[in-house]
């Protein structure tokens, strides 16, 4: 009989247990001599910035490791050209459910209206991005798709580099093309990749062992930080949010799943390790190792799932690039009293199924907003607005986009015939995390 305290998911529970209660306390305690965060806050956003810091740091190698291996392992795929088509049909027919039901809900609810005037949280995004931004952001400005930017406070210049994961993703893609190119040439870089990948992945996995950690003190800090007032003048876009994400993980996916002629419970049962540490991590990529491996457990041939999560983890996102979106520009709208019409809801739909590459794949969907407010041509100012809650939201919209990644790859495995179902109704191994 499991101890139930070793189980990871309960030291995952547990940490978010004791990071609201920490934040609570934190924010009980108030704040500093000099107006800034006391010692319990300062001690939680450290924490929380190290586990974030060293998830970002795997996922430029990640990125590049699994992509230009999933593409790669094309070549001993058949039907290698079918399948790829097939899993992009399903990206774009799940997205397009799942922004129409995020138009849906944000045509009923009217998240923003009534607030304009209220004393919400305004913060300044450091994202903002057009689709001319978007355009250019794909063309890598190095070969390490590098990019550095400089601030200046008191006087004082600071710079930082940083990688371009959508560049990074564009760089990934093209060397993977390359190797299929190239053929049995490749064969000596492609041992090399996949030797990266296992080292990054094994590295990937002691990171995530600190999860329960980083989820008690990230939790915690948006807690202390914001307390309840920001969700309280927040809390209808909130419960609309999470009312999407609901619906499209516990309705669309069952009954995609049961239109494909799989039972969903075997599904659920077994994707969600991956959904559960997508929703502590916040991140799709670091998600990338436990996806991949749940959907092999769900009985997806092996080569096919190598090409369709990676892919997935970077450009697959329900939950950051329909749902959320698109509720976001219809509260902006109604919070600046701005109507919207058809033609905008459509180019919300177009932004929401094409342009969902701008998230790539990590934490936050930042990027995204901007490129659709930006689309619609409303008030970019409102992605502030929205910014004191974003880790809260961030959590159940990366749990919908790792649930999302999961089902694409089963739907097309059972659609073209490689899908194991004694494997996807049979119990399996534990995946361990």
């Amino acid at each position: 009989m499991a101890i139930p305290y070793r189980s990871f998911g309960f030291q995952v529970l547990a940490g978010m247990v004791v990071g609201l209660l920490l934040g609570l306390v934190a924010r009980q305690i108030g704040a500093g001599p000099d107006g800034d965060l006391n010692w319990l806050a300062t001690a939680l956003k450290t924490v929380g910035s190290i586990f974030v810091s060293l998830l970002k740091a795997i996922v430029p190698p990640l990125v590049f490791a699994a992509i230009v291996a999933s593409i790669a392992n094309l070549r001993a795929l058949d039907n290698a050209a079918r399948l790829a088509g097939q899993t992009l049909l399903w990206f774009a027919i799940t997205a397009l459910i799942a922004v129409a039901i995020g138009i849906a809900i944000g045509v009923i609810v009217q998240p923003g209206a009534g607030l304009h005037g209220t004393a919400l949280a305004m913060g300044k995004s450091e994202n903002m991005g057009g689709w001319l931004d978007f355009l250019k952001g794909l063309v890598p400005a190095n070969s390490l798709a590098l990019s550095g930017s400089t601030k200046i406070t008191d006087g004082s210049a600071s710079t930082s580099i940083s990688f371009n994961i959508l560049q990074l993703l564009v760089i990934s893609i093209a060397v993977g093309l390359a190797t299929l190119k190239v053929g049995e040439k490749a064969d000596p870089f492609l041992g090399f990749v996949r030797s990266l990948l296992a080292v990054v992945r094994a590295l990937l996995g002691w990171v995530i062992r600190l999860t329960p950690i980083g989820s008690a003190a990230l939790i915690g800090t948006a807690i202390a930080t914001y307390g309840w007032s920001a969700l309280a003048q927040l809390g209808t876009f909130t419960a609309a949010i999470y009312l999407g994400l609901a619906l499209v993980l516990l309705v669309v996916y069952p009954l995609l799943l049961v239109a494909n002629g799989l039972k969903p419970g075997p599904y659920f049962a077994k994707a969600w390790p991956a959904i559960q540490l997508g929703f502590v991590s916040r991140s799709s990529v670091g998600t990338l190792p436990v996806t991949e491996a749940v959907t092999e457990r769900l009985g997806v041939d092996k080569g096919y799932a190598a090409f369709a999560i990676p892919l997935a983890s970077t450009t697959k996102m329900d939950g950051c690039a329909s749902i959320y979106p698109a509720l976001a520009a219809i509260f902006v709208a109604g919070f600046y009293g701005i109507p919207l019409h058809f033609v905008d809801y459509a180019l919300i739909v177009f932004v929401s199924v094409i342009g969902s590459a701008a998230t790539a794949g990590l934490t936050g969907a930042i990027v995204m907003l901007t490129l659709t407010l930006s689309t619609l041509g409303l008030p970019l100012e409102g992605v502030g607005l929205l910014l004191a809650i974003d880790p809260i939201l961030d959590m159940g919209r990366t749990a919908v986009n790792v649930a999302g990644q999961v089902l694409v790859g089963v739907i097309v495995a059972k659609r073209e015939g490689i899908l194991d179902e004694a494997a996807y109704y049979g119990e399996g191994a534990l995946v361990e995390v």
